[in-house]
């Protein structure tokens, strides 16, 4: 049996959550001392979005091997061999268990699909078999790996492969989890993925309830008692209502067999609904994921998991947003503002895909741009970690450790923002679930424990009225003592919004193409300015886009400042 922890969500803990994704581990490493431990690493990725520099791969296996993890699960979002046989080297050297992973896409079933073919997947674990994996995965993110095609793969890797241990993951997406599951079983499979049953379907794994029971009685039984399985799932059951606002069951009622046609993943269907919805595309997510397909056909048809996946989805919702057909991107390709991760995929930022890069799509986004040639890591500086260290220590006081200089090299920029939050709100984990999600109701009572021995007897009151900064006074007791602080009301800040719009007829008035927060400003007032030159840089929920001139001329005026929030259309600044 096998724990998760320290996923490939590394940044969730900090960038949602406030916690400290290295305490995390530690805690349930003493909770749980006896059961291996995986994650997934993304190759030369780690655990972030972009490529970083070797050392830091390194780094990050050791401290993570030392924090108790035990197998990784190394894949690459493009199956770019340089990229994954780095992840495999950090995490052996590390002592860790090895477990390389192909990403899983098309269907091997179906000859008409030419590109991703069944000996496109055994040549690919034969080099990764070569290379020393101790065990070989196939990570079928979207749930698109249909029964026949279960056979087929997973047949042909055990031939092949005889001895190695042969791991198959899924996703629920289509509802036909289950029968994949079975027929990889079938034909040679060791290990496949399932979810407690309360937790499981669509966007998450297929039922182990379903597992274990079709199975009982065969070659393939797991010895597995159901009544244990039935109290799992009803502990579980409880846990998530607590998660239910958060939810996929919210706007996904059932399997959608739409997956074999669009490939969006498991792990980013239910973010992308959400980041549609919170760029004012949440009726629109139909088109989302038509786009999608779009998308990915205008990339050359990407193998899709973190992050390339997330490249498409990016490129998706900006077709969306601007009301573009495939057509139109790629007639367009050298005029548009295209998302930063699209840019820096063509770039070469993350390797090179499988049968090259779309021409003359790449070169006409990219123009003079410089492009990374072979694997990106090996071009990129050593990270310099007596450096961050000095740096870290500066900023947010001496009680930095190694973990915090890994979050600071994997995620500068989250990571400073959670040091922020936790000095001003403390440890925010000693909150339960409900009380962090919500807040507090009006009259409510509630204690929270601090350490052992110290606990806060806490009262909420009253809220007062906003006022012109958008901060209510919210009165409170503590341990029986009156007390009252400010604190911003960032929904009502939201409804207060009023920045002027762009008008689409005044030619020289620059509009947001999304909404977003203003994270760089790439342009002063009185600039004189190229066509195609960036003027400022937007970010909404981990997507960043580069705002280009439409035209040449001189920077009227700006009307936006750093970390201002923006919606979609609102003014910029003026050329005249």
């Amino acid at each position: 049996m096998k724990g998760k922890a320290l996923c490939a969500t590394f940044d969730v803990a900090m960038r949602f959550l406030y916690e400290c994704p290295w305490q995390r581990l530690q805690e349930l490493r003493e909770l749980i001392p006896n059961i291996p431990f995986q994650m997934l690493l993304r190759g030369a990725n780690a655990v972030g979005y972009t490529n970083y520099p070797d050392n830091s791969v390194f780094k990050f296996c050791q401290v993570a091997k030392e924090n108790g993890m035990d197998i990784f699960r190394v894949f690459d979002s493009l199956n770019y061999l340089p990229n994954m046989l780095l992840g495999m080297e950090a995490a052996g050297q590390a002592g860790g268990v090895v477990e390389a992973a192909i990403s899983y896409t098309g269907d091997v079933a179906d000859p008409s699909r030419t590109k991703y073919t069944l000996d496109y997947y055994v040549n690919l674990a034969e080099e990764l078999v070569k290379s020393g994996t101790h065990i070989l995965g196939i990570k079928d993110m979207a749930g698109v790996l249909k029964p026949r095609a279960s056979s087929m793969l997973v047949s042909a890797l055990r031939d092949h492969f005889p001895n190695i241990p042969l791991h198959i993951h899924t996703h629920d997406t289509s509802g036909a989890g289950v029968a994949s599951m079975l027929a990889c079983a079938a034909a040679g499979a060791d290990i496949v993925d399932v979810a407690i049953d309360s937790m499981s379907g669509m966007t998450s794994q297929p039922s182990m309830g379903a597992m274990v029971a079709c199975t009982r009685g065969t070659e393939h039984d797991t010895g597995i008692q159901m009544e244990k399985v039935f109290d799992y799932s009803e502990y579980w059951e409880v846990a998530r209502g607590l998660y239910a606002p958060f939810d996929c069951t919210a706007t996904m009622k059932s399997g959608n067999a739409d997956v074999y046609e669009n490939e969006i993943p498991g792990g980013q269907y239910t973010n992308l609904h959400f980041q549609a919805h919170s760029m004012g595309l949440g009726n629109k997510f139909k088109e989302v994921k038509k786009a999608y397909v779009e998308a990915n056909k205008i990339l050359g048809d990407l193998i899709k998991v973190t992050p390339s996946s997330k490249i498409v989805g990016d490129l998706a919702q900006f077709m969306v947003q601007n009301n573009l057909t495939r057509q139109d991107v790629e007639a367009q390709a050298d005029e548009l503002s295209f998302p930063v991760s699209v840019v820096e995929f063509l770039q070469g930022y993350i390797g090179i895909p499988y049968g090259g890069f779309p021409e003359p799509f790449r070169s006409k986004v990219l123009k003079d741009l410089p492009c990374i040639e072979g694997r990106p890591g090996a071009s990129l500086p050593p990270m310099d970690f007596q450096k961050l260290e000095k740096e870290l220590r500066e900023k947010h006081g001496e009680e930095i450790t190694t973990e915090d200089i890994l979050s600071a090299a994997m995620y500068p920029k989250v990571f400073d923002e959670f040091q922020e939050f936790a000095a001003n709100f403390g440890p925010v984990e000693c909150l339960n679930t409900r009380l962090f999600l919500e807040g507090p109701k009006i009259a409510e009572e509630f204690e929270v424990e601090l350490e052992r021995g110290k606990t806060l007897h806490i009262k909420a009151l009253a809220l007062g009225d906003l006022n012109r900064a958008g901060q209510r006074e919210v009165f409170f007791e503590l341990n029986g003592q009156l007390r009252s602080i400010l604190v911003k009301d960032t929904k009502a800040m939201k409804e207060m919004h009023f920045h002027p719009k762009a008008l689409k007829d005044v030619k020289g008035q620059i509009g947001a193409p999304m909404p977003g927060k203003v994270i760089d400003i790439k342009v002063q007032e009185g600039a004189a300015i190229e066509k195609g030159q960036p003027l400022c840089v937007l970010s909404a929920m981990k997507m960043e886009t580069v705002v280009n001139s439409p035209l040449s001329g001189t920077v009227k005026k700006i009307y936006v400042k750093r970390d201002m929030s923006l919606e979609g259309d609102d003014l910029i600044l003026e050329i005249e």
